[in-house]
């Protein structure tokens, strides 16, 4: 087990730990989750709007809202469509996906040709009106924001946007703001640099989402490096745009949340009341946050802290540090029905008002 403190000091950052994270983070393959349901304290909650969806409206109407703070590549767009590379201030794009084959042969076949795909993006507003076009094409409707983490490129972003948004079965606006990552193991320092930049663009967004007159509620889901963004943002967004706008936001989910502890500590104690919005998808069995927390100076991460640590701040917490089999354990939210459950429930409470 990751213990919540480190009493010794890191020892210096050597290749060979660089390279058993580079090992580490490129396995993908997690096994299947374990029955039952997250001993999260939130077993019996209800998901409001009654019995289990059978179809996402992601599924219906394969479109997903990008905001990003990425170079976009070529005009007209053409693939990758967005960089590495930072942008010129903020960028709207409706993308458009290709869902996965439902059949039987399509779920086999998909284990080596991908699920969800990036089709087109046919064209690309940047500047001071990419936040108020994506208010627009989401009017109306409730939004699931997914903020991506370390080491994701645009494409590999917006499919795993698009496997949480169907994963659960979402009925409003599924949607992701990408940031500038590297895409490259190696490049930690760049990504988090990268993050931070991108904390301005991402305010924008959510406060042309908060005015939109007739919109709805805001989800974030954030992963991994992505959470250090969202609750830097949170906490602009409270400061500038007060209580009106925080009213507006829903969920706001951390799964394995890559930050300093006494960072975290920190960003939550700033939430005031907002705090009961946050729910922590927590493993002390997360091996690429262990890694991470070696490499950004031997504090733990948020993500591997001890569950009762976390519920002190008022936060709450969903442990899944038994669940997956894989040696990572670090998307469990992407893989794992039971821990999509959390997300399904958060967004479900959100939307009840409970």
């Amino acid at each position: 087990m990751i213990r919540s403190d480190r009493t010794n000091r890191p020892k210096a950052q050597t290749r060979r730990t660089l390279l058993r994270f580079a090992a580490l983070s490129g396995v993908a393959a997690l096994a299947p989750g374990l029955a039952g349901c997250v001993a999260d304290g939130l077993v019996g909650d209800a998901v409001v709007g009654g019995g289990p969806e059978r179809q996402s409206a992601l599924d219906v109407s394969p479109v997903l809202l990008v905001a990003t703070t990425r170079k976009p590549v070529g005009a007209p767009p053409k693939s990758p469509f967005f960089s590495s590379e930072r942008g010129r201030g903020l960028s709207f794009a409706e993308v458009r996906l290709s869902a996965p084959d439902r059949s039987l042969i399509g779920k086999v076949s998909s284990v080596v040709t991908g699920d969800w795909a990036v089709t087109a993006v046919p064209q690309v507003e940047t500047g001071p009106g990419a936040a108020g076009a994506f208010a627009q094409a989401a009017l109306g409707r409730d939004v699931l924001i997914y903020v991506h983490g370390y080491r994701e490129s645009f494409q590999s972003a917006a499919v795993s946007a698009a496997r949480l948004s169907d994963g659960i079965r979402f009925r409003g606006a599924s949607a992701l703001f990408t940031w500038p990552s590297a895409a490259a193991t190696f490049d930690y320092g760049y990504d988090r640099e990268s993050a931070l930049w991108s904390r301005d663009g991402f305010e924008d967004l959510l406060k042309a989402l908060a005015n939109s007159p007739s919109g709805g509620r805001i989800n974030i889901v954030a992963h991994s490096m992505g959470t250090l963004l969202t609750l830097e943002t949170l906490r602009m967004l409270r400061a500038e745009a007060g209580e009106a706008a925080m009213a507006r936001i829903g969920a706001v989910v951390l799964a394995a949340p890559d930050i300093d502890i006494d960072l975290f500590t920190s960003a939550i104690e700033r939430m005031g009341p907002d705090v009961t919005k946050v729910t922590v998808i927590s493993s002390t069995k997360d091996r690429a946050l262990e890694l991470s927390g070696a490499i950004a100076g031997g504090v733990v991460r948020a993500g591997a802290a001890d569950r009762e640590r976390l519920e002190a701040l008022g936060v709450r917490v969903a442990d899944a540090s038994d669940y997956g089999g894989g040696l990572i354990n670090h998307d469990l939210f992407l893989s794992n029905p039971d821990v999509q459950g959390v997300v399904k429930r958060a967004i479900g409470r959100a939307s009840g008002g409970a």
